[in-house]
């Protein structure tokens, strides 16, 4: 298992450059300063937890290949929670309610949808700097990577299901595949509406503003495995059957993202892995990594993103051997 401590030590050796406060010198935000945010939409109004070191875990078959660093440690994730919430609307689905994508333009718990207008996330160009804001185009014809359009989808599926995500979250998909109690989805200070009359928070799909799905990496791998065997756990459907094919189908306009899922169109993301892996990415570095030819499920946490793919091409070679 030489190899395999090979890999691991590698990924120990990328861990991620941010600081343990997730501030930078200036006392900003990590999240918003890699964006090149200014004030006012800087503006954090969700919390933001400090934290931990590198972790990752290797599930082969279902089954525990490796696991290294504080798997048990509840971190932010960022985007990943973009993946959760695809996991939402495919309840909405099976439960007979509807959603829609769409050009929504508006503001949301003060945050302007233009702030993330030319926004550049994963292989598109963007036509002018981020933040400027754009003329829109027709649905269906335009991607772009826009958080605060997530959040509406958010709160669409608050409004949907008449309960706080979260508690959907929890008792339908969490609780069954046994994951802790220790995971929480954080909202805004701000984003409290009303739904049949009762207060709800609304939560962020990410913690760009703060806020977002604070979780440790041994249930990111309790949800890598449910989607990689296809929304079912010991025989139950916990997924409508099928939604999971659905969130790896290409977009048509930006073929490397299908359902909030990062795809591995032409390898694009990871020249090692297959082209049908498919991840859960989040700023920071945080990976869910899907890889149905090798039956792989694995989970990376604060690792530099750009050196991951050094990880990916040690591990496939270890599990070679």
């Amino acid at each position: 298992m030489n190899a395999m401590k090979d890999a691991i030590a590698f990924a120990q050796s990328i861990e991620s450059k941010w600081a343990a406060d997730m501030k930078m010198p200036d006392g900003q935000f990590v999240m918003t300063y890699d964006s090149n945010e200014k004030a006012p939409d800087n503006e954090i109004i969700g919390p933001v937890s400090p934290r931990g070191g590198h972790s990752g875990m290797v599930y082969r078959g279902g089954k525990l290949l490796a696991e290294w660093g504080d798997t048990a440690r509840a971190d932010m994730t960022f985007s990943v929670a973009k993946s959760f919430l695809s996991l939402l609307a495919g309840l909405a689905v099976g439960d007979g309610l509807l959603t829609q994508t769409s050009e929504w333009s508006g503001t949301l718990f003060g945050k302007e949808d233009r702030i993330d207008h030319n926004r550049v996330v994963g292989l598109q160009v963007a036509e002018a700097p981020k933040g400027t804001r754009r003329q829109l185009k027709k649905p269906g014809t335009h991607y772009e990577y826009n958080d605060v359009r997530v959040n509406r989808l958010s709160l669409s599926l608050l409004e949907l299901f008449k309960e706080p995500l979260p508690s959907v979250l929890k008792r339908r998909i969490m609780d069954p595949i046994g994951a802790s109690n220790g995971w929480k989805w954080d909202g805004y200070r701000n984003s409290t509406v009303k739904i049949g009359g009762k207060d709800m928070v609304s939560v962020p799909g990410g913690g760009h503003w703060g806020g977002g799905i604070v979780i440790s990496a041994k249930d990111l791998a309790l949800m890598g495995l449910l989607v990689a065997q296809g929304g079912a756990w010991h025989g139950k459907q916990l997924l409508p059957k099928g939604w999971t094919a659905e969130l790896i189908k290409p977009c048509p306009v930006a073929p490397f993202y299908g359902l909030m899922w990062w795809l591995n169109t032409d390898r694009r993301q990871f020249a090692a892995a297959s082209e049908r892996s498919y991840f859960a990415f989040g700023w920071g570095s945080h990976i869910v990594w899907i890889d149905p030819d090798n039956d792989l499920v694995t989970v990376l946490r604060w690792v530099e993103r750009r050196k991951a793919g050094g990880f990916v091409e040690r591990l496939l070679g270890a599990i070679k051997q």
